[in-house]
């Protein structure tokens, strides 16, 4: 597969970029439509929450990817640097960015300020929406279910018992069928103990179990990534934050979704169970969804209207990633490819500019159809503008510093490899939905 306008062939998945192109362009709907484009944007929440299936989008490619990652690389160390590198530089600057809007008063810190111990625990590890504490900036909460996949993954790999992702994907569906309706949301957070010590105590088992994962070998090391895998799987089902409780369940079976799908894409799975496993997955989840909002004491139109959102949600999202599958040997324009390659940047930086806007002169004015139309599109132009200038200057000197400390590491202590069966791997290059968001 090539990308149209001459990129090197087998570089990229690019039809993967093009997914993530669309994704963003969605999240950033989702968030700018209240301020401009609001009548259209009415018009079609009465069917979807295009953020939502945007979102969902991105796990489904997380899910497909990040294995790939992990089994090409073949070393749980070089793996989390890899993370490391190219997850909290951005993130990092866009927090740093979001308390110098606040600063001036251009900006919100989304109740951060108000208890700064437990909003520094909490987004330590990214694991803000799981450990009671804001989400800085708002679209951070699904950087929480990233990271319980890869801590819950690296386990799996560890224990070579990976490769049973459809298996993972219905297990969780059925999770969220079952138990989604009577799992606490922060129960840890705030009915066992208090939330900065929770998220104090959570940070450090993690980290523990993580260090151990990385730096030891044989039975420790099995250990040290099952602890910090079955601590953020308690997380997510006893401590999740403003999501239900069978929507975290139902994005962990969304995530392995995607990995089955990866797997018939090697060979290693038949394409019918592959498909069956997608299908039967997205179908619990949404049965998931329609059978406990019932039970949240949302008014009969505002429940039929979370129904219908939800169910499109996963079922365009199945449909997009399927899609994409269907034609993912076409070429793929330049623009389009770039556009997922900066998502990351994208998805993190679009809520502030939106602050800006906001507080700009023209935040406050009501705007003709027309006019809208040019802000929007103007918005747009600057925003890819913006995340392009990250990208060449943040996300990508940074990821390939990652990768000269992995081999750095590699010398200096030696390899860190899992040994694993051997089997064959589409050449793709290592990112993942949280770096390409």
């Amino acid at each position: 597969m090539r990308v149209a306008g001459g990129a090197a062939p087998r570089q990229r998945l690019a039809w993967l970029d093009a997914l993530r192109g669309i994704a963003a362009l969605a999240v950033v709907f989702d968030h700018l439509g209240p301020y401009l484009l609001k009548d259209l944007r009415g018009h079609v929440y009465h069917w979807v929450d295009v953020g939502q299936y945007g979102v969902f989008v991105f796990f489904l490619i997380s899910g497909y990817i990040v294995p790939a990652s992990l089994e090409r690389k073949g070393s749980v160390r070089t793996f989390w640097v890899s993370r490391v590198f190219r997850l909290y530089p951005l993130y990092l600057l866009t927090i740093a960015l979001a308390v110098l809007l606040w600063g001036i008063g251009a900006g919100s810190l989304h109740g951060a300020g108000g208890d700064p111990a437990t909003s520094v625990l909490a987004q330590l590890l990214m694991m803000s929406n799981v450990l009671a504490g804001p989400n800085l900036p708002n679209v951070v909460w699904s950087l929480s279910y990233e990271m319980i996949f890869y801590l819950l993954l690296t386990a799996l790999f560890i224990a070579g018992v990976h490769k049973r992702s459809g298996w993972y994907a219905l297990v969780f569906g059925a999770a969220a069928v079952v138990l989604g309706g009577v799992l606490p949301q922060q129960y840890f957070s705030h009915q066992l103990s208090t939330p900065h010590l929770i998220a104090a105590v959570a940070d450090l088992v993690l980290l523990a179990g993580l260090a151990v994962a990385v730096v030891l070998r044989g039975t420790a090391r099995l250990l040290g990534a099952a602890l910090a895998g079955l601590v953020a799987v308690l997380l997510l089902a006893f401590n999740g934050g403003w999501i239900y409780p069978w929507e975290g369940l139902a994005i962990l079976g969304l995530m392995f979704t995607g990995t089955a799908l990866y797997r018939a894409e090697q060979g290693e799975y038949p394409w019918p169970r592959a498909i069956a496993v997608a299908v039967a997955t997205i179908g619990l989840s949404i049965a998931a969804g329609l059978w406990h909002s019932h039970a949240t004491g949302m008014s009969p139109s505002a429940e039929a209207l979370f129904e219908r959102r939800w169910f499109f949600a996963f079922f365009l999202a199945g449909l997009t990633f399927g899609g994409g599958l269907l034609l993912r040997r076409l070429p793929v324009p330049r623009w389009v490819a770039w556009l997922g390659l900066i998502s990351y940047s994208v998805y993190l930086l679009h809520p502030l500019l939106i602050e800006l806007y906001y507080h700009s002169p023209w935040g406050h004015q009501r705007h003709s159809v027309g006019a809208q139309l040019v802000l929007y599109a103007l918005f747009l132009v600057v925003l890819v503008a913006v995340s392009s200038v990250t990208y060449l200057l943040v996300e990508r000197p940074m990821q390939g510093l990652g990768r000269r400390v992995g081999k750095w590491l590699d010398a200096r202590y030696g390899p860190d490899r899992v040994a694993l069966p051997a089997v064959r791997h589409a050449d793709v290059r290592d990112s993942s939905v949280a770096e390409r968001a």
